[in-house]
């Protein structure tokens, strides 16, 4: 393989800015040579080593363990000491634009400001809680079953990535977040906890529980380790409904109505499912509502089409519900 196709020369922009000196950021650009083995964190050590010593990250393990060099490349969240350079270089057409997860949360160049990280992580209480006698004579042992319950959701590495990756939180700062969330599943499923009622209370919560999640899916893009919180959102929501958590609010109806909806009629009827979920509140979408309805996005309810395999589906609904709505 030539040398061409091995390294290339390019230019990087990277994000700058020193709270203590700076009232605004800037971006600086920094001619870089990239080999075909580098990863971000070669490049971002390459700044500093070879042309500004004051560019400032976070950076340990080099093994993709400890999370603490998390950064954003052209808007998509990234562990610097695992990313592939010169993969990046081919999906970004070979420009790179480094930044921190959180530009609004900027301390220092890539330095952020993760107390609300934090802060978030701790209010679900990571940890089992548990009476326990002060000297056990054996150790709590845990099933197969119980240990896969928990999926993947213990091999989080708390980098970030998902929380600052979450449109939800960017507009929301009560929001607790996906891995928070993750968190609290985790534990909450362990069957040596006895804190998992007074999780699921507090994930209920409208404004910063799981049901302010607006399900993109950008969490799960975003983990390096596929650890897919979107998920261990989900099986909160049913864990909820299961344990006789879950409150009426327009959240909570909202995935019932998609439940009565698909039982009804096989496919979604989105009229019922707003006017279902908002209840007496539906009168402010009147106007959306006629608008659709000139559209042919919905239909009247005694015009409500039925699939063609709704005696199929009603079977699957039925078959994979764990808890009555």
């Amino acid at each position: 393989m030539s040398r061409k196709e091995t390294h290339k020369k390019v230019t990087v922009k990277a994000f700058r800015f020193n709270a203590e000196t700076d009232y605004l950021p800037y971006y600086k650009q920094y001619e870089l040579e990239v080999g075909a083995d580098d990863l971000v964190l070669d490049l971002l050590n390459q700044i500093k080593w070879e042309h500004d010593g004051s560019f400032s990250y976070r950076r340990s393990c080099r093994h993709g363990i400890c999370g603490a060099c998390g950064i954003k490349v052209n808007g998509k969240p990234v562990l610097a000491c695992k990313q592939n350079a010169m993969e990046l270089l081919e999906l970004f057409n070979n420009e790179l634009v480094f930044e921190p997860q959180s530009k609004k949360r900027a301390m220092k160049d890539m330095i952020i400001d993760k107390k609300d990280f934090w802060d978030k992580h701790e209010a679900v209480q990571p940890f089992v809680v548990a009476d326990i006698e002060e000297h056990p004579e054996h150790e709590t042992a845990m099933s197969i079953a119980q240990v896969e319950n928990i999926l993947d959701a213990d091999y989080c590495i708390q980098c970030g990535s998902c929380h600052y990756a979450c449109p939800a939180l960017e507009v929301n700062e009560d929001y607790l977040g996906p891995a928070a969330l993750t968190a609290a599943y985790r534990f909450t499923v362990d069957p040596r906890d006895e804190a998992g009622m007074e999780r699921l209370e507090l994930t209920a919560q409208m404004g910063s529980g799981v049901w302010d999640c607006v399900k993109c899916f950008e969490c799960a893009q975003a983990c390096p380790k596929e650890i897919n919180p979107i998920e261990k959102i989900t099986k909160l929501h049913n864990l909820q409904f299961e344990q006789k958590v879950a409150r009426s609010n327009v959240a909570t109806r909202h995935a019932e109505g998609f439940v009565h909806s698909i039982k009804k009629h096989g496919i979604l009827d989105e009229g019922h499912l707003v006017a279902y979920s908002e209840r007496a509140a539906v009168v402010k979408h009147i106007p959306e509502a006629l608008a659709m309805f000139k559209k042919g996005k919905i239909v009247m309810p005694w015009n409500m089409p039925k699939s063609k395999n709704l005696d199929e589906i009603q079977k699957l609904v039925e078959i994979s519900q764990t808890n009555k709505l």
